[in-house]
């Protein structure tokens, strides 16, 4: 028997969780403090599934499902919640994953961001990329970024995602949210009549492919302040995996335009917090003339070095500095540090 799937979802708001996943041979699950915990349901069949989530999309999304199955789009319950969602098949029968998105925004201060976020977003020109892997929190980090544009500058800002997450309201900035699928063909399509509408700032939700890679370059060396996410670990990998999204003949042209262009790399993780809670743990690169000629050199592999080094005022910091500052503050367990961190041999003889 089919559950009430808007009281499902209302049970993530309720219970603080970040994620709903539905999957059939199993109860419902929730996403607490980044570990998934049952509901005290019965186990779900592929039909109840099915049923909930038809129940809330359209019949042109019900179409597109069952051709694809896939379906990724964002949806807005009065009184609950908004909600980004995915529907997949596992072993032909229908599942489905909720994230909650807030639809307060938090602000730089409220993340505990770093005072190094405040400067970066003052400029006028580039790119800045947030990385992390799945569930890291990146769409939340680059919301608040954007939020404090929003209150401090006057500035035409255009988003492209798949599909839209945090809606803002104009403040002292103009936002066009674009989603794909619903207001532009993809994001390469958007990113190429982008410039047409005067946008001081775009917003890329996922830097995937090569066009969209491209594009948000070219976009950064013309002018605009550009933002994108990837889902790259560190700041160096982040580099290399744009590079290597191209064929070796176009790859120093590339690394000319990522030396000149590139603001900042941040590559964060969710860590459990002691006492409940978590804590994002950042990688941050913040370009400088030695490190745009590492890049435009293709010496990638020596910038690390050059982030512990270079520091300075530049609020750079390692993902092993950041760790072990959140363990001496007490703030995450050794194993924890141990388990999210890149470099372990450099944070075990730290700790």
């Amino acid at each position: 028997m089919a559950f009430d799937i808007k009281k499902l979802l209302q049970s993530v708001v309720t219970h603080g969780a970040s994620d709903l996943h539905l999957v059939s041979r199993t109860e419902p699950q929730i996403r607490l403090s980044g570990k998934l915990k049952p509901i005290n349901l019965p186990v779900l069949i592929g039909e109840d599934i099915e049923e909930m989530c038809y129940s809330l999309i359209t019949e042109k999304q019900k179409q597109d499902f069952e051709e694809n199955n896939e379906l990724d789009f964002a949806l807005l319950l009065p009184g609950i919640g908004r909600f980004r969602a995915n529907y997949y098949k596992t072993l032909g029968d229908t599942a489905a994953a909720f994230r909650i998105i807030p639809i307060d925004i938090p602000s730089l201060d409220d993340l505990g961001a770093p005072e190094v976020y405040k400067k970066l977003i003052q400029r006028e020109k580039g790119l800045i990329l947030v990385t992390g892997p799945t569930g890291s929190g990146k769409s939340t980090t680059l919301a608040a970024m954007i939020n404090q544009i929003n209150i401090t500058a006057h500035k035409h800002i255009l988003t492209v995602e798949d599909p839209v997450e945090f809606i803002h309201l104009n403040k002292k900035c103009v936002f066009s949210h674009r989603g794909v699928g619903e207001d532009t063909k993809s994001f390469s399509a958007a990113l190429k009549f982008a410039m047409r509408q005067d946008p001081d700032i775009i917003l890329i939700g996922e830097m995937r492919d090569r066009e969209t890679i491209e594009a948000g370059l070219t976009a950064a060396e013309t002018g605009h302040l550009v933002f994108g996410t990837l889902h790259t670990s560190s700041a160096p990998g982040t580099i290399n995996r744009i590079i290597d999204v191209f064929s070796g003949d176009e790859q120093p042209q590339i690394r000319a335009m990522i030396a000149s262009s590139l603001v900042a790399v941040i590559a964060q993780a969710l860590l459990p917090k002691l006492g409940g809670g978590r804590v994002a743990a950042s990688e941050i690169l913040v370009t400088n003339h030695a490190i745009s000629n590492l890049i435009r050199e293709d010496k990638v592999h020596q910038i690390y070095s050059q982030m512990q080094l270079g520091q300075g005022n530049s609020g750079m910091q390692t993902q092993t500095q950041s760790l072990i500052k959140f363990y001496k503050d007490g703030k995450i367990s050794r194993e924890a540090a141990l388990q999210y961190a890149n470099k372990k041999d450099e944070v075990e003889k730290l700790l």
